[in-house]
């Protein structure tokens, strides 16, 4: 060969949809690719971009091999890189080709540095001789950079992962997947979104619980629509004055996937004070009796997918209507600052059905939720306040639970909102967009 290197690139059409948002897949099928042809391989690094798509490099040490997918064309555009004549690019486009079931594929191939056009230049290697590799590298290991990242249309959150997906599993309502994150520990996606992860979750099952578990401190039942990772029907059921908690989830392989991979948030499934349904949450709701239950928290995804109905009027009138007299409803909603139109619309839904004095709003800090700036709404059927509680008591069980976000300061400081969750939180639906816009400020 009268070139540095030879350079194939590759069209392939038709292929599998489903493979080719498969980040795990294809970075596998992409480091086989190259060690089949007969390279060293040295580095792979891949993303996955929700809701679809895939972009990575498996970095040889001929060269390298690079990819990226639109799933939604059945399309990958790969390039094939090798040096020298040790390596045959053709082979791992035929592994490829296979691995992506592909119906067809084009390539062309052009060799690079023409070595008649090139003059070889001797220079001096001898400061290169002493360096070694450092200590935690180790020779001929491969060091793998595969990211999950979910992707909205103007911001995107990237986790790092070990490249062997723990569970993936589609459902008749949504893809679930757990995948194993250096950072995080396992996480749990729904569809592309981030669900929970190991490192962080407390914070959301902790808070979610305790803020209206100590303003109510009388509540005897308990219900938790949707949470099918058990976090929240974790916390509750640490409160021993509640005879009942009743989880309703939509969705089997949330609780199945949470049981194998996320063992500290599932660890109450088993609890003899909890019963586990398995439907669909708003037809358990209108069929419910009127005033069942002292606390009821929907625990669900944001509002799309099986999550979009647990976000409508209609909805929230039959918890209402599901409530003691004292009753009290939480709700995660959303995020104020990256949802904004959303937090509008459903708080002042609240507002209509609870009235305004009865519907409160409290913050936390969640650094894999879109902002890392979460909301829950409080909403009281009677006179419960969230700011009314026994403090010596909710610092005592802190301490004693060994709870990792939640204590009685916490509580407090939760209600304590920056000035534009107020505004927003007097603004009527319809007023807001999520589109950022500079405001001239006085």
């Amino acid at each position: 060969m009268n070139a540095l290197g030879r350079h194939i690139l590759v069209e392939f059409y038709n292929c599998s949809p489903e493979l080719m948002n498969d980040v795990v897949h294809i970075e596998n099928s992409m480091v086989a690719a190259a060690e089949t042809a007969g390279a060293t391989v040295i580095n792979s690094t891949f993303h996955h971009f929700s809701p679809y798509g895939v972009s990575g490099v498996v970095v040889i040490q001929e060269s390298h091999l690079a990819i990226h997918t639109w799933p939604e064309y059945g399309y990958a555009a790969v390039d094939l890189f090798t040096c020298g004549d040790s390596v045959d690019p053709w082979v791992s486009y035929n592994y490829l080709k296979d691995a992506f079931e592909a119906s067809h594929g084009s390539a062309m191939e052009c060799r690079r540095g023409q070595l008649d056009l090139l003059k070889r230049t001797e220079f001096n290697l001898e400061s290169l001789r002493d360096v070694s590799p450092r200590p935690e590298e180790k020779i001929g290991t491969i060091t793998r950079d595969v990211w999950f990242t979910e992707r909205d249309e103007n911001i995107a959150l990237s986790l790092k992962h070990t490249g062997n997906q723990l569970y993936k599993k589609d459902s008749p309502y949504q893809r679930v997947e757990v995948f194993e994150t250096f950072a995080y520990g396992n996480l749990l996606t729904l569809d592309g979104m981030v669900m929970c992860t190991q490192k962080d979750e407390y914070v959301y099952h902790e808070m979610i619980t305790h803020v209206p578990m100590f303003s109510n401190p009388k509540a005897k039942r308990a219900l938790v629509i949707g949470g099918g990772d058990g976090g929240t029907v974790r916390e509750l059921l640490r409160h021993e004055q509640l005879e009942e908690v009743t989880l309703v989830e939509i969705d089997e392989l949330v609780i199945e996937a949470c049981k194998l991979h996320l063992p500290e948030t599932a660890v109450a499934f088993d609890n003899p004070r909890l019963n586990l349904l398995v439907e669909d949450g708003i037809k358990y709701i209108k069929e419910c009796e009127d005033g069942r239950y002292d606390l009821i928290i929907v625990d669900s995804a944001d509002p799309v997918g099986p999550g979009e109905g647990l976000f409508t009027a209609e909805f929230y009138q039959e918890v209402y209507r599901c409530l003691t007299k004292d009753g009290i409803m939480i709700t995660q909603s959303e995020s104020p600052r990256f949802n904004s139109a959303v937090f509008v619309e459903i708080y002042d839904t609240y507002k209509q059905i609870f009235g305004k004095e009865k519907v409160h709003c409290y913050l936390a800090a969640i650094p894999t939720y879109p902002t890392g700036t979460w909301s829950f709404s409080y909403s009281s059927k009677g006179d419960a306040h969230p700011l009314t509680f026994d403090v010596n008591a909710a610092s005592a069980f802190s301490k004693a639970q060994g709870l990792k976000y939640y204590n009685e300061d916490i509580h407090k400081a939760a209600f304590a909102l920056p000035n534009f969750v107020k505004e927003l939180l007097n603004t009527k639906p319809g007023q807001v967009t999520d589109e950022y816009s500079a405001e001239p400020t006085a």
